[in-house]
C-alpha cells in the first residue's frame, strides 16, 4: 500500500499541464500550435521545420523555449505570453480531484514549465482555486526549465521545502529524475507507465492514487 510510503511527506510538489488535467483535454495541443507559430515567425523557417525544432529543442533542452534562448538568444517574455494565449474553457472542474488534494497534509504547491499567471488560470478552470499554497512557473526558476536541476533547486529553494520530505507529481518522466535525486518520493502520472530506476510509482488516475494515501 502506498500510503506508508508517504507517511513522511509534508510538501506535495504537482506539475500542472497533463498532471492537474488529463492529456485527452488537449490543452498543450493548443500550445503547440502556438509554439509551432513562434518558431516560424522568430526564425523565418516553414512550419515543418518549426515542428521539427519545437520537438529539438523539448528533447535537447527541456523545452522549446530553453532552445530558442540558448539557441537563438530569443526574447523569452513576448514568447511566453503569445503560446499562453489560448482557450481554457477546454479544461472542465474535477470536484474529486479537488476534494483529494484539499485532503492531503502540509503544504501543498504547483511547479511548472509554463508561467505562473497562465498556471493560475489552469488550476481555476480545473475548479482547484484556494488549494494550493503556493504556484511556481518557470520565471520563478529563472528561466531554466525542468529536467533540469537548477530549476528545481531554484523553486525548492525559494519555496523552503525540505526535499527528504516531499513528493512530486508529474507526467514527464524526464522531470523526475532530478527529484528522485534530491529525496523526493516521485510518482509519474500518465497513461502508461515509465519504467525507470527514478519513478518510485506510476498512477494513471491521480485523483483515485490520492485517495488512497489519504487517512
Amino acid at each position: 500500500m502506498p500510503r506508508d510510503a508517504f507517511a513522511h511527506v509534508t510538501t506535495w510538489v504537482f506539475d500542472l499541464d497533463n498532471t492537474l488535467y488529463p492529456p485527452e483535454m488537449a490543452l498543450f495541443d493548443q500550445i503547440n500550435v502556438k509554439m509551432t507559430a513562434y518558431v516560424m515567425a522568430a526564425l523565418g523557417v516553414t512550419r515543418e521545420e518549426a515542428d521539427r525544432l519545437r520537438h529539438a529543442y523539448w528533447r535537447d533542452h527541456g523545452t522549446t523555449l530553453a532552445g530558442l534562448m540558448d539557441r537563438h538568444g530569443v526574447d523569452p517574455d513576448p514568447y511566453l505570453s503569445e503560446v499562453h494565449d489560448i482557450d481554457f474553457t477546454v479544461l472542465r472542474p474535477d470536484p474529486d480531484l479537488r476534494a483529494r488534494i484539499r485532503a492531503l497534509p502540509g503544504r501543498r504547491i504547483v511547479f511548472t514549465n509554463g508561467t505562473g499567471d497562465y498556471a493560475e488560470q489552469v488550476i481555476a478552470h480545473r475548479g482547484l482555486a484556494g488549494l494550493f499554497d503556493a504556484v511556481y512557473g518557470v520565471e520563478h526558476a529563472g528561466l531554466r526549465p525542468k529536467p533540469e536541476r537548477r530549476a528545481f533547486e531554484a523553486v525548492f529553494t525559494r519555496d523552503g521545502l525540505d526535499p527528504l520530505r516531499a513528493a512530486m507529481f508529474e507526467d514527464d518522466p524526464r522531470n523526475l529524475a532530478a527529484p528522485h535525486a534530491m529525496g523526493l518520493r516521485t510518482v509519474h502520472v500518465a497513461p502508461a507507465p515509465a519504467p525507470a530506476d527514478h519513478i518510485h510509482h506510476h498512477t494513471d488516475d491521480l485523483a483515485d492514487f490520492l485517495s488512497r494515501l489519504i487517512a
